[in-house]
């Protein structure tokens, strides 16, 4: 059984950064699973931020995210992290790691199998 567990929100200003992390815990190897990040603000429905690959090799985004976030994965270490730059009031949410078994990676919230329990970021102005 997979379990994930999200660490490195948190509360910034506007424009501010913070850089979220995805482990595995179990005994389980995140580096067979494409690993996404979702988020849910409230009110709103879960969507997709980020993903990537189980080799790392294919990083993909939501269109609003793709010139201010940065998913990676160190393999070695079993991490997957989201880099989050210029944050803005907008992107508070809770943020959640899943991890799904199509390795080359997929947008769709309901490919993914194993959800981590989500972690708070708060961006004010």
């Amino acid at each position: 059984q997979v379990q994930l567990v999200e660490s490195g929100g948190g509360s910034v200003q506007a424009g501010g950064a913070l850089r979220l992390s995805c482990v595995a815990s179990g005994g389980a190897l995140l580096s067979y699973y494409a690993v996404g990040w979702f988020r849910q603000a409230p009110g709103k429905e879960r969507e997709f931020v980020a993903g990537i690959s189980s080799s790392g090799g294919n990083p993909y985004y939501a269109d609003s995210m793709k010139s201010r976030f940065i998913i990676s994965r160190d393999n070695v270490k079993d991490t997957v992290n989201l880099q989050m730059n210029s944050l803005e009031p907008e992107d508070t949410a809770v943020y959640y790691c899943a991890a799904s078994r199509i390795q080359s990676g997929t947008y769709r919230r309901d490919d993914y199998t194993h959800w981590g329990q989500g972690t708070q970021v708060t961006v004010s102005s």
